[in-house]
């Protein structure tokens, strides 16, 4: 596991670099004076850091243009900022930062912030649910391969589902989204209630019948049964936030709308 760490005071470098290799003291460690030599090492030399422990006030590039920069150099990196000035905890976390640790920098810190990143095994409950990947081509997963739709349209039906977030969608909302109001309403209607039964069938098939929730002609999702990017990100979780990389069920023309607030939100 390579570590970087970043400072550009030697004393507070020579800290940093200490604390990380009491915490793991089987990973790699390079340190670096400045974000630039960093950057400038990742691009130059191929180094795939998997966390980067980082001040945030330097001089020149400082610690949160760094971090701008490594959405592009070092996508998967975890970043985490070390500095003695609370007050940019606001804008490390609307940066993706991945971890905030106020000096003097200390191994027990360090080592707490690994094991909050560690790969974590899906308990039962995790396994019990769908995975569902929004950012990119949407996608299902059941048991880690994808979930096999009847049709095309069945999935975009669970697709535009999982983006109400459980809310129930009319007939006439969905027609609209999928057909974009093209053709005669009543046989549009029809088709979709033909994508119902299939949906439903594909679910119970996978053991998942219990995800649908219909009411008054309505229709929806339990959002709480699928493991999905869109929820975690919407929930906080740093990981899901910084695999978000302005790609939206690319597939899906409806979809454009939520892929702009994710973009505005996200600031890419």
């Amino acid at each position: 596991m390579l570590i970087l760490a970043i400072d550009d005071e030697l004393r507070m470098r020579h800290m940093l670099q200490t604390a990380i290799e009491e915490a793991a003291p089987e990973a790699e460690v390079r340190v670096f004076p400045d974000g630039e030599q960093a950057l400038e090492a990742i691009e130059k030399q191929g180094l795939r850091p998997k966390f980067i422990f980082s001040d945030i006030q330097m001089p020149g590039l400082d610690g949160l243009q760094l971090a701008v920069r490594l959405r592009t150099v070092a996508p998967d990196a975890r970043l985490i900022f070390v500095t003695a000035y609370q007050e940019y905890a606001l804008d490390a976390f609307r940066l993706h930062a991945s971890g905030y640790i106020v000096k003097p920098v200390e191994a027990a810190r360090i080592r707490e912030e690994l094991a909050h990143h560690a790969p974590r095994a899906d308990t039962e409950e995790e396994k019990r649910k769908l995975h569902v990947r929004c950012f990119g081509p949407f996608e299902v997963f059941l048991n880690g391969a994808p979930l096999i739709f009847g049709r095309q349209q069945t999935k975009e039906l669970f697709a535009y589902l999982i983006d109400r977030r459980g809310a129930l969608c009319s007939a006439e909302e969905i027609v609209a989204a999928i057909w974009e109001d093209e053709g005669d309403l009543k046989l549009l209607k029809h088709r979709l209630r033909n994508l119902v039964s299939d949906l439903r069938r594909t679910l119970e098939e996978a053991g998942f019948a219990d995800i649908l929730l219909r009411k008054r002609n309505q229709i929806g999702i339990l959002p709480e049964r699928v493991h999905c990017d869109y929820y975690r990100m919407l929930a906080g979780e740093m990981d899901a936030i910084n695999a978000f990389r302005g790609e939206y069920m690319a597939q899906y023309s409806w979809a454009e709308l939520t892929k702009g607030e994710l973009v505005f939100r996200n600031g890419i």
